[in-house]
């Protein structure tokens, strides 16, 4: 049985849609990275950048969600777009990875959890969620998914992240993304994307932001007290 190491971040989230999707039977295995569980050896050796999520698949590991995305959609034969627009897929889903998740994350990171004054990264990483959030909502303007006429693995790639908006961008964010709201509640109507947020009551994760949690999740901290 495939094996789905997950937290309740929004890249294992977005696998754990695809995967009850797509009726693929798993194993769900949390990795607690407040605990710091991330770091252990058993787990790094699956992955050696030590995040979630990562799939074992018998002899096949993949680690990166949209690596995994597209993997499973190719293995499956499952949410892929048709081949006329497979250009799209990888743009946007590349767009996804390469914008949507790393500006949305540093603009989270720099808004609650660093240390100290930051108003300099503060404005960088909002400014830019915010254009990358814009440009996804421009192109659900005229059109009901991402890709073509029908949900793929882009609107997964998608929900992952739109799951944390309001905390990234503040709790009004969503008036001004209007088209990209429609199709988050569109993913949430899904019987799927309702089992996969169900995922949080199958085990608990650590909640505390603790010194542990802080050793564990920001370990380019330790080096200021060198």
């Amino acid at each position: 049985m495939l094996k789905f190491y997950y937290s309740l971040a929004p890249n294992p989230m977005k696998v754990a849609l695809f995967l009850e999707e797509s009726g693929l039977s798993y194993e769900a295995i949390p990795v607690d990275t407040r605990k710091g569980e991330q770091h252990a050896e058993a787990f790094t050796a699956i992955n050696p950048n030590a995040k979630v999520p990562v799939i074992v698949d018998g002899e096949t590991t993949v680690f990166d969600s949209n690596a995994i995305l597209l993997y499973l959609a190719e293995k499956t034969g499952q949410f892929l777009s048709a081949p006329a627009e497979r250009g799209a897929m990888l743009s946007w889903l590349m767009f996804v990875a390469s914008g949507i998740g790393p500006f949305t994350g540093q603009c989270v990171h720099f808004r609650h959890f660093a240390l100290g004054p930051n108003a300099y990264a503060v404005n960088r990483y909002d400014f830019e969620a915010w254009r990358h959030w814009k440009i996804l909502d421009a192109r659900l303007a005229d059109r009901r998914w991402m890709v073509g006429d029908s949900y793929s693995l882009v609107d997964m790639a998608v929900w992952g992240w739109a799951r944390a908006v309001s905390f990234a961008l503040g709790e009004d964010a969503w008036s001004q993304l209007p088209h990209l709201k429609r199709l988050f509640d569109a993913v949430n109507e899904r019987p799927a994307a309702q089992r996969a947020a169900a995922l949080k009551d199958r085990h608990s994760f650590k909640t505390e932001l603790d010194d542990e949690a802080k050793r564990a999740m920001f370990p380019q901290n330790e080096r200021l007290k060198a």
